[in-house]
């Protein structure tokens, strides 16, 4: 397993393709609303990645050459976890949806996720989101010099837990670069104090999948799309964040 440990410099390259990930991001969310297709909010995105002189990352990607991700975001819409397909579908009032987005820039990649509520949504859906929110935060504060990815996870896992939801265990976070996904594994359950040890320069993307139930899931038939095996919603947030002495750096903010 090769672990890459990003020079200043090259933390300078991903910070320019992670600052275009999170204007995606904030762009995107301004227009979540009833009424708007996974398409239109799609094409938007594209547009601005490329106007940025970024090429969009998951686009084309894939292992099985006739079955490569066809568009630039992924949109996933309350039972569906990660790697929704953008189409004719049309946003509903009390849906959920996650926007996850990677953009390529110099060589380096940035990656990141939020979710958003489509109108009024439900007690149940803001708690998921709030929560799922804050394990991502309480996640950051242990990608720092000397810990462990076990810490990460561990802080993802004993949150979500003891808030009664789940987390995903079939999907990880991971170490991101010059490559999309870059070893570590950064997974978000585990045990503190086990997993891959932590060095000043290493850069992440640590997102928690966090189910309003049950953390088993299933694939779609379009072989991407990853649904909740017991149909409930789901929330994702992803943040590329540099591990640094005392606390990290997140790369893609956009609050």
């Amino acid at each position: 397993m090769a672990i890459h440990v990003k020079s200043p410099a090259e933390i300078e390259l991903m910070r320019e393709s992670s600052r275009i990930v999170g204007d995606v991001i904030k762009l995107v969310g301004q227009q979540v609303r009833p009424g708007v297709s996974t398409a239109e909010l799609d094409a938007m995105a594209e547009d601005y990645i490329r106007s940025c002189g970024a090429e969009p990352a998951f686009k084309g990607y894939g292992h099985d050459p006739r079955n490569l991700f066809p568009a630039t975001l992924c949109i996933s819409i309350d039972s569906e976890v990660v790697h929704g397909i953008p189409g004719k579908r049309v946003l509903k009032e009390g849906e959920i949806v996650s926007i996850d987005v990677g953009a390529k820039k110099n060589g380096f990649y940035g990656d990141g996720a939020f979710t958003f509520p489509v109108g009024e949504v439900t007690d149940e859906k803001k708690r998921l989101m709030k929560v799922t929110k804050e394990s991502l935060d309480r996640a950051v504060q242990q990608a720092v010099e000397g810990n462990r990815t076990g810490d990460i996870a561990h802080a993802v896992q004993s949150y979500v837990e003891a808030e009664g939801f789940s987390v995903v265990r079939d999907l990880v976070g991971h170490a991101v670069g010059r490559e999309l996904h870059e070893d570590p594994q950064v997974p978000n359950f585990g045990r503190p104090g086990k997993g891959t040890l932590l060095k000043e320069g290493m850069t992440l993307a640590i997102e928690p999948m966090v189910n309003a139930g049950t953390y088993h899931v299933l694939t779609a038939a379009d072989r991407w799309t990853i649904l909740t095996r017991d149909g409930r919603p789901s929330a994702h947030y992803e943040y590329t964040v540099v591990v640094r002495k005392g606390s990290a750096e997140v790369l893609t903010n956009y609050h």
